[in-house]
């Protein structure tokens, strides 16, 4: 039903400081560069190996704006929602109604590249957050080749640039109603629930299309079932963690150092800043291990 995690959407006061923002911390130009006159809204894309990143910003009057604006009122800058991909909208959305998730019927959407004046078309099926635990969740069929959204061409020595996304991280109160939405309403494989009881941590692992969709949260106490989930962060891939640091510290970025990940064979590094409301890791391969998966 689902077969890849299409884009993330990441919600942004001004288009142009976060555009540029986005274009040095991945190391690569936007693909993209659209507006949305009847919605009021204007958005960067930047296309990845494995999915992409939009950016989208309110820039006139619409339903879109308006309910974009209060978003960043009350919460600020940050992951808005998550897009899915799908090769049929309709049976796609058949099938989460059928799963017991009140999905709309799919909406027909068009985009123009403002400075090329390229077309692209696609399909668009919605579930309401009052059913997605608060995160705006949608799957969407594409009626565009892809080449219609070219790969972001990098502007850096590959070593040094973001080429994917590794995984999405959701923080939840409530893990076991999250496990149920994300695992039986959108039908994703659970790959690994671990629990590091120091801490008091679980994490769930859902993987499609080569994207991790991470859950989070603590296992002790009486879920609190009124909180909302949240999509907090973003691990990034490159082929050389200290290379991509050094890039972005150069830029003026405030990194950590580098230090061995979760997942043996893996380093990471944490961008604190400046990344719009968005916690961001690095993650690639250690050179001193057997090469293997850039997977937390």
């Amino acid at each position: 039903m689902l077969t890849c995690l299409d884009h993330v959407v990441v919600a942004v006061s001004d288009l142009e400081i976060a555009t540029e923002t986005y274009r040095m911390l991945l190391g690569r130009p936007p693909s993209w560069r659209g507006t949305h006159p009847t919605l009021g809204t204007a958005n960067a894309l930047f296309r990845l190996s494995n999915t992409y990143l939009e950016l989208l910003a309110p820039g006139g009057s619409g339903r879109l704006a308006d309910a974009l604006r209060s978003r960043l009122a009350l919460e600020g800058e940050g992951i808005l929602g998550l897009a899915f991909g799908t090769s049929d909208a309709s049976a796609c959305a058949a099938e989460l109604r059928a799963r017991g998730l009140p999905a709309a019927e799919p909406a027909e959407g068009m985009g123009r590249d403002s400075s090329t004046g390229a077309e692209r078309a696609w399909r668009s099926v919605l579930l309401p957050t009052s059913a997605t635990r608060g995160i705006v969740l949608c799957a969407v069929e594409h009626r565009s080749p892809p080449e219609a959204l070219p790969l972001s061409v990098p502007d850096s020595p590959a070593g040094e640039t973001i080429s994917g996304l590794d995984h999405v991280v959701i923080a939840s109160a409530d893990l076991d109603a999250a496990a149920a939405l994300y695992r039986d309403g959108l039908g994703l494989r659970l790959a690994l629930d671990r629990r590091f009881e120091r801490r008091g941590l679980r994490l769930l692992f859902f993987r499609v299309g080569g994207v991790t969709v991470e859950l989070a949260g603590q296992f002790a106490g009486a879920p609190d079932k009124a909180e909302p989930d949240r999509a907090t962060g973003l691990a990034w891939r490159t082929e050389d963690v200290a290379a991509a640091r050094a890039r972005l510290a150069a830029a003026g970025f405030e990194v950590s150092e580098v230090r061995q990940g979760q997942k043996p064979g893996t380093r990471v590094c944490t961008v604190r800043r400046e990344t719009h409301g968005v916690s961001t890791l690095l993650i690639g391969p250690d050179p001193q291990t057997a090469p293997g998966p850039s997977a937390r």
